[in-house]
């Protein structure tokens, strides 16, 4: 071989393992990730929905990756507090939170937010949906959602509804019940859902409406009565309480939510991992037979596809809000 061939060999050879070099760095990113404990932001205090989704789904991904994953409980203004945290946080795959559908809902409820939904923030995963269920005081008439709407249509003001606070899922979706049915109900909004249930139960309040996981307990052991569920079929959990839309009030349903976010920028291998796992997760045995026990559908969705179920939720809970003059105060 001539010194010439020589030389054009080693340059071919060299190009070879520089373009194989290439090819292989995205992958080494992604295979280097974790390396640190990751945090994920919960925008609200210990205990609820959004918690406990988080708590459970966390733990199992730390025991997949390998790495310490830490919950970070940072609440106040409706989420706004934890998810401003997230989109000022490094893009680098080691801060998430954990959101529910006040986070659509804030995108009109408040004209000006620290943060841009669209800009400073990434969708990863929804985790699982909770459709809501109904529960009334024991010492109403109520024996049904039917029965509580007959009410409150012939009986305008006489009728008052709690709710975990201004722009919450159950504010949001109790307005949509009343908007549908013409009915007139008084909103009391407290600072959670423990002592909205408190009140219900003391007759302080009539009809509180709140995610399964918190209604299931009290409505077996006979504390209050669980009229209806905001679901298109009924739960596996209460499977003796009936849909509103059994109850004749078609297409009415509502629901909370729990979904991943990240900060804009995070990069996409990384993004997509957290969703493979989730999509995994949700889907063993224990997770599924626990989400089950609380009332929640699991999802595991992938980035693309949580994006947009966030942009259908923003219109959806946005045009409520706009029709019924819902302020954040």
């Amino acid at each position: 071989m001539t010194d010439s061939e020589h030389i054009n060999r080693r340059r071919f050879n060299g190009a070879l393992i520089a373009g194989a070099t290439t090819l292989l760095v995205p992958r080494a990113q992604a295979q280097a990730w974790p390396s640190k404990p990751i945090k994920v932001i919960v925008p609200y205090t210990p205990g609820g929905f959004t918690d406990i989704t988080a708590r459970l789904v966390t733990q199992k991904l730390q025991e997949r990756l390998g790495q310490s994953v830490v919950i970070d409980n940072k609440p106040g203004a409706n989420s706004i507090i934890g998810v401003d945290a997230l989109a000022k946080s490094p893009p680098d795959g080691y801060t998430l939170a954990v959101v529910i559908a006040a986070y659509a809902a804030n995108t009109t409820l408040y004209p000006k937010l620290p943060y841009d939904p669209k800009k400073d923030l990434a969708a990863v995963s929804l985790i699982g949906v909770s459709p809501l269920v109904a529960a009334v005081n024991n010492d109403t008439p109520f024996k049904s959602a039917a029965d509580l709407i007959d009410y409150a249509r012939n009986n305008p003001g006489k009728v008052s509804y709690g709710s975990s606070g201004n722009g919450s899922a159950v504010h949001l979706t109790t307005e949509l019940l009343k908007s549908m049915t013409q009915t007139s109900m008084v909103h009391i909004p407290y600072k959670g859902s423990a002592p909205a249930l408190t009140d219900l139960m003391g007759g302080h309040i009539q009809l509180f409406m709140d995610a399964a996981v918190g209604l299931i307990s009290p409505g077996k052991a006979g504390k209050v009565r669980l009229i209806g569920v905001t679901s298109e079929t009924r739960l596996a959990a209460l499977p003796d309480v009936p849909t509103f839309i059994e109850q004749g009030i078609k297409g009415f349903t509502g629901s909370t939510w729990a979904g991943i976010l990240a900060p804009a920028g995070t990069p996409p291998a990384v993004i997509k991992r957290i969703a493979d796992e989730v999509a995994v997760i949700v889907k063993l045995p224990d997770v599924k037979q626990k989400f089950d026990e609380m009332g929640t559908i699991p999802v595991g969705s992938a980035p693309t596809e949580f994006e947009l179920f966030i942009g259908s939720e923003t219109g959806k809970w946005g045009k409520v809000i706009r029709d019924a003059k819902i302020t954040a105060e």
